[in-house]
């Protein structure tokens, strides 16, 4: 069981070892929900992400005999780090397993910790499989990435240092894929304070846990499909399960969609990096019904590609019609174009990129083809711009997001 003792324990042994990520308050996001949000970064954390916790706690209660098989798991990539990290100072050597879809900076910062790294498979579920399979054959060690009390104990030394910094916060929100965070982080709040309300934050499209909620048993999904990859699990942990059964107060489930909106909001009110997995609890703040309330949501963790990151500033952009381009027939004949950049000019419109193409058809007279790509105000200063071209005689129509890369 995970009891307030362990919950000390653990948090002795972590005690110099991790960053006691402080609070910050978020005017902006207090504002837009409506209850004094208060984030904690463990995006600033030690391997940037609140796995070390559990990894570290898991690996100092191991025996010398357990040690000394060597350590195997598997991982998305932040426990990966994690145990990489704390098996480094421990002196013992580590293999993980990770999916090939694993974002390359996690896949780098794993082998600089010392690891060994495998590639496999496309989902968790597939390296999981994998590096139960090392253990076996090679009489290793397997630290789960969630399936585990001890480890889930390590996890939920964030609790404690919330209310620390926050005495009377009211909701606490998690990202949750296995289970091994929000097992951890609502057993010891509601040991600390019962009436505190913590909530799950899932994709909506790898909703492992919630499914096994509603079904009252730990069930598998037959598919997932999310850009949250360090949430994305089929089969959420069965040790773990009757503590998010018995504390946790529910599941809110994002759409991907609203991630993208998420990180922008992170990037441009408070410059920080946030995984796609630690932005779920950011999104779930617009879809709490309450309001007045101290509300904190956990940054689980900052390990992204700056592939991902472009991606997501530009569809982040694009969603909100500060980025958008607009296609148009022009008759080829000179000052087409210059009427069009006049008309721009006029409504502040600011061009990014310019396509002219006279080869759109042979009837040269009344088809070449203007795409032009903008960076406006928002959707309100789009459909302006849109609408000058057609009161002076052009019929431009926005090119769809899915067009916008071609």
């Amino acid at each position: 069981m995970m009891t307030l003792e362990q919950f000390k324990a653990a948090r002795a042994v972590l005690q110099g070892v991790i960053v006691n990520t402080a609070l910050t308050y978020s005017p902006a996001l207090s504002k837009a929900c409506g209850n004094q949000v208060y984030f904690k970064p463990e995006n600033m954390q030690l391997t940037g992400a609140y796995k070390i916790r559990g990894a570290y706690y898991k690996i100092s209660t191991l025996t010398d005999e357990q040690k000394e098989k060597g350590l195997v798991t598997a991982s998305a990539g932040n426990h990966a780090q994690g145990v990489a990290y704390a098996a480094a100072a421990a002196g013992v050597p580590a293999t993980v397993v990770m999916p090939t879809t694993t974002p390359l900076v996690k896949v780098n910062n794993t082998k600089d910790y010392g690891a060994e790294v495998v590639l496999h498979g496309e989902t968790f579920d597939d390296a999981a499989a994998l590096a139960d399979q090392l253990a076996r054959e090679k009489g290793l060690t397997y630290v789960h990435p969630f399936n585990d009390l001890t480890l889930a104990t390590g996890q939920g030394t964030i609790a404690y240092e919330i209310f620390q910094a926050l005495p009377d916060v009211d909701v606490i929100l998690v990202p949750i894929g296995g289970g091994g965070l929000a097992a951890g982080v609502a057993t010891l709040a509601k040991l600390l304070n019962p009436h505190v309300k913590v909530y799950g934050v899932e994709p909506a499209g790898a909703a492992s846990m919630k499914a096994s909620l509603e079904a009252g048993h730990v069930v598998t999904l037959e598919h997932m499909e999310t850009i949250a990859d360090g949430v994305a699990v089929k089969t959420p942990g069965d040790v773990v399960f009757p503590y998010v059964q018995k504390n946790l107060d529910g599941i809110i489930t994002i759409d991907d969609t609203e991630l993208v909106d998420a990180f922008l909001d992170m990037m441009e009110k408070h410059k920080m990096v946030v995984e796609n997995a630690g932005l779920l609890p950011i999104a779930a703040l617009n879809h709490l019904d309450c309001k007045g309330l101290n509300v904190v949501p956990v940054l689980s963790g900052g390990n992204m590609d700056v592939i991902t990151m472009s991606s997501l500033v530009q569809h982040g952009l694009i969603n909100r019609g500060r980025i958008f381009t607009f296609s148009v027939q022009l008759p080829d004949r000179p000052g087409e174009l210059l009427n069009v950049a006049s008309i721009l000019a006029r409504e502040n419109g600011n061009v990014i990129k310019l396509e002219h193409n006279q080869f759109v058809s042979i009837n040269r007279a009344s088809a070449v083809e203007l795409r032009v790509t903008l960076e406006a105000f928002g959707h309100a200063h789009k459909a302006r711009i849109l609408a000058a071209m057609k009161e002076n005689g052009y019929d431009a129509h926005e090119v769809l997001t899915a067009d916008f890369y071609n």
